[in-house]
């Protein structure tokens, strides 16, 4: 009985087309590809190598680059949850397969070094020129009849350190 069932799909298989379909270029919406790097964007913080389960994510503050090992990469998206700069995505493609292990690397830009260095310059100003009124305020209340010193020269006291 087995076999003339068996029969019958196997005619049926041979007269119909078949009921796969060929693989898409694109994948639909949501679908987790591999992750795509703004290099514009990142302040390369680390947050996403450390939050990787795989280890795939590599930062090198240094040489300011980013490297991934796709096929270490498990498109679980912690990498992009953490991201406090939102660089981090996930594309809809996947990963072509290859008969060796790559690590892609990617560089930080000149410009992009450059406005995270005034950035930085900026904030630790800010940071001067807080603690100098700190400070000012601090010999104000405890009644020092002594000027206190501007936030100005301080800055530039500290500058001349570097």
């Amino acid at each position: 009985m087995a076999i003339v069932s068996f029969k019958k799909t196997i005619l049926r298989n041979l007269v119909s087309k078949p009921y796969t379909r060929k693989a898409e270029k694109e994948y639909p919406e949501g679908t987790r590809g591999h992750v795509e790097n703004d290099m514009d964007l990142c302040v390369l913080c680390g947050l996403c190598s450390i939050k990787c389960p795989t280890h795939a994510i590599t930062v090198d503050k240094v040489e300011k680059t980013w490297s991934i090992r796709p096929m270490s990469c498990i498109q679980c998206r912690c990498c992009v949850d953490n991201c406090p700069k939102k660089s981090l995505s996930m594309g809809l493609r996947f990963q072509e397969p290859g008969d060796e292990k790559v690590t892609k690397t990617f560089k930080q830009s000149e410009k992009a070094i450059a406005a995270q260095e005034a950035l930085m310059k900026a904030a630790k100003e800010r940071a001067a020129a807080a603690a100098a009124a700190k400070a000012a305020q601090a010999a104000q209340a405890a009644g020092n009849g002594a000027p206190a010193a501007s936030a100005t020269q301080i800055t530039n006291t500290e500058e001349k350190k570097d």
